[in-house]
């Protein structure tokens, strides 16, 4: 067996001088850039001798449905094939290679060299693939065939959200000693870190390192684990000696002791360790560093979440892929980070990652903020009954878990999303899913998001915990009030932890009425901004004060591409997001959560996209966490206002002719804040309805 060192080049680049460095531990190189793709099928798309200059060139993240995931027209659903060269300039017998792909969905077939390597089903979790003994020194091609076929077994089989085909996520070259931290760890990083004891004196860390031994010989190894700080200070330390077989891998458990841990405390303090494994045998060493966050979770019928042993309420949004107009899936980090950035100003405590596994960038940034999240695999809408679809399931569920488990803000592992069959086989599905989850982590609970049944269900009593989709208030057949449903529910079973995991509305910000429908037409072209917010004033007041909710959570954070949908302004979107698709605006409901939830300052007038107005009064409303409002208009003051329930309304504003220039003003905790605003007094139309193109 042979061990590589390799160096890369890029198709259309130049080769880069990686042999000469020797290296003796982990090396990870890019391989975004230099692909080509076709859309469609390509019989023999893998053969070295196949021309693709045809194809169109491609830098990763690509997706192949940039232009028709999000139209409502109908996409693209069937194979595609990617291929770039690889250059080997050099091939130790000591080094291991292998790709790892970040996401490629739904199914992937790997090729080094023509010569097929590995299949992979499920578009969200990361995985890798040993490419040692495919390559040789010189060129080698990497084709890559990908498939979003609908007809596919692989979950998910169903759902109310485009599958984005195609490389979506980023390709590497990772280089390894032959003695490692198992690269092939279900994409996981081979190390991960349990927290068995916590007070204030003391944290007893469990570390649980996986090896592996590539050589042709048995190796004598050290493994060392440590503890890093905030500021990067090793605050514990242990090693021990290993023996590891030729051709063999071992598990390594490994206590260590924090003096004085500061906790992972989410929003009131977010303070994040590093757990490090190096194992070095002979002249190589392989080191790997994951995020340690000390801290404890409970869920109790009563008090909600509990962080640490304190009730933390959990309001929020559900969070979908972080998507974008012309690209969907296909996204950078940096569109990660702007995304939760939003979220963070939101003044949201807890996040619910849906209806998959998301990227890591979403995971650490939630550890950095402080977001507890729940997470969840694909199960959804729609199950097939065979075995393997189950076992594709779990195995979905184990590469969720161990490509998440380090992460301090990961607080439930989500089983699936309404599936909409009542057979007794979605229960033994999800019963499998649980099960594995246990096995993988007992420590956190297993969660489902249900809806479209009965409470009480089967498939909604597998969970540790459980969540429920309910939209009263926009969906006419949903009949009676959000709040009156939870004290029903929570007085029927007093003793099983709930939350609300999706409640909404749609919103059009090009679409305005006052005052909005008496009745909302979801499914109609008509979607008023207004209808949006006045749900969401209605809903947050019936859920704010329910202490044993454990988690409120809004559909959704940003609208989504959901290729099915023809509603609202414009087919092809779910627009139930508080912000929209292209993240430019944050729509009304999106300030009134702002006031509710955060302790920053915030003041934002209602219904400023609403502009013409034909009366020469009107009514004002400003969301606000300040006491008082003062409002001007065309540089006069003409009312102050108590906020109340973080509303301050002005009942009977008057418009003069033409353009009107509108500020409000308050003080919250001693810093002056205002919003402005142009409403024009038009001539008469009809009934204050302002419809914009």
């Amino acid at each position: 067996m042979r061990f590589v060192s390799m160096l890369l080049a890029f198709a259309l680049f130049a080769c880069f001088p990686l042999a000469a460095r020797t290296p003796s531990g982990r090396v990870v190189t890019s391989l975004d850039a230099g692909w080509r793709v076709h859309k469609g099928e390509v019989p023999e798309g893998e053969r070295a001798d196949l021309s693709d200059s045809d194809w169109l060139p491609a830098t990763l993240p690509h997706t192949v449905n940039a232009g028709d995931g999000e139209t409502g027209g109908g996409y693209y659903r069937g194979p595609s094939w990617y291929r770039r060269q690889l250059e080997v300039s050099d091939l130790p017998s000591d080094r291991r290679a292998f790709l790892q792909f970040d996401g490629a969905a739904v199914r992937a077939d790997i090729f080094v060299n023509g010569n097929k390597l590995i299949r992979h089903d499920g578009g969200f979790a990361a995985f890798r693939v040993d490419i040692t003994d495919a390559i040789h020194r010189g060129t080698n091609l990497i084709a890559v065939r990908t498939d979003n076929s609908k007809s596919l077994a692989i979950a998910p089989m169903g759902g109310d959200f485009t599958i984005f085909g195609g490389l979506y996520r980023s390709v590497s070259f990772v280089e390894t000693a032959n003695v490692h931290v198992d690269m092939l760890d279900h994409g996981g990083p081979g190390l991960y870190g349990h927290v068995t004891s916590l007070s204030d004196k003391q944290a007893i860390v469990a570390a649980l390192v996986r090896l592996r031994n590539d050589g042709h010989h048995d190796a004598q190894a050290i493994v060392t684990v440590r503890i890093r700080d905030a500021l990067g200070r090793e605050v514990a330390a242990v090693s021990r000696p290993i023996s590891l077989a030729a051709n063999d891998s071992a598990e390594v458990s490994l206590p260590l002791r924090v003096a004085a841990p500061h906790r992972w405390d989410g929003r009131r303090s977010p303070y994040l360790y590093r757990l490090e494994a190096e194992v070095k045998a002979d002249d190589a060493a392989d080191k790997v560093s994951v995020p340690l966050g000390l801290r404890t979770i409970g869920f109790d019928p009563q008090r909600g979440f509990l962080l640490n042993g304190k009730a933390y309420p959990l309001h929020g949004v559900d969070y979908f892929h972080p998507e974008r107009p012309g690209s969907g899936t296909a996204v950078t980090d940096a569109q990660v980070d702007q995304d939760m950035k939003m979220l963070d100003e939101l003044g949201a405590t807890g996040l619910r990652l849906v209806h998959f596994q998301h990227p890591q960038r979403v995971y650490d940034d939630a550890d950095r903020i402080g977001l507890p999240v729940w997470t969840e695999i694909p199960l959804n809408g729609v199950i097939d009954r065979t075995g393997e679809f189950r076992a594709n399931v779990d195995e979905q569920m184990r590469e969720l878990i161990r490509q998440n488990y380090n992460h301090p803000s990961v607080i439930l592992w989500g089983i699936g999303n309404e599936v909409y069959a009542t057979d007794p086989a979605v229960a033994e599905t999800l019963g499998s899913a649980a099960a594995t989850a246990r096995a993988e982590d007992p420590s956190r609970p297993t969660v489902y998001a249900h809806c479209c049944q009965a409470d009480d269900d089967p498939k909604a009593m597998v969970s540790d915990v459980i969540g429920f989709n309910r939209y009263f208030g926009w969906y006419p057949d949903q009949k009676g009030s959000i709040g009156a449903w939870a004290e029903r529910y929570h007085s029927l079973y007093p003793e099983r932890p709930f939350a609300v995991s999706e409640y909404g509305a749609g919103a059009s910000v090009r679409q305005q009425q006052v005052p909005p429908p008496a009745v909302n037409q979801p499914g109609s072209g008509w979607h008023p901004e207004q209808a949006q917010t006045t749900y969401h004033r209605a809903s947050w007041a019936e859920l704010r004060d329910k202490s044993y909710l454990f988690g409120t959570f809004v559909w959704v954070a940003f609208d989504v591409a959901s290729d099915g949908r023809h509603e609202g302004d414009r087919a092809g979107i779910n627009d139930k997001g508080l912000v929209t698709y292209d993240r430019a605006i944050r729509k009304d409901a999106y300030y009134w959560y702002q006031a509710n939830w955060p302790e920053k300052p915030v003041l934002h007038l209602l219904d400023k996209r609403l502009k013409d107005r034909p009366s020469d009064r009107i009514a004002i409303d400003a969301v606000s966490n300040a006491a008082t409002v003062s409002l001007t208009v065309n540089g006069k003051r003409v009312a102050r206002s108590p906020v109340i329930d973080h509303v301050a309304h002005f009942a009977d504003v008057r418009l003069r002719l033409g353009a009107n220039r509108v500020r409000a003003t308050a003080v919250r905790k001693g810093r002056r804040i205002t919003d402005d605003a142009t409403w024009v007094r038009t001539a008469p139309s009809s009934f204050g309805i302002q419809s914009r193109p």
